[in-house]
């Protein structure tokens, strides 16, 4: 499932730099706004996966998932 989230980005000093907005700590940069847009795709899908693994594995074996609409 393809979901959209919104990155902040300038360009400071010769390189580009984001922010993923809805997820804190997910930045990166590039010295195009191509090799940026994809170091932030590659960090996001990192932190969300790291992200389903420590919320499995604070749930253990008994869990169930639950779709949160905003």
């Amino acid at each position: 499932m393809k979901r959209n989230f919104k990155a902040v980005i300038k360009q400071d000093e010769g390189w580009w730099i984001g922010w993923v907005e809805e997820i804190p700590g997910v930045n990166s940069q590039g010295k195009t706004r191509a090799e940026l847009m994809k170091n932030l795709r590659s960090a996001l899908r990192e932190a969300l996966e790291f992200n389903s693994q420590e919320a499995r594995a604070a749930a253990h074996d008994d869990f169930e998932e639950a779709m949160i609409l905003v």
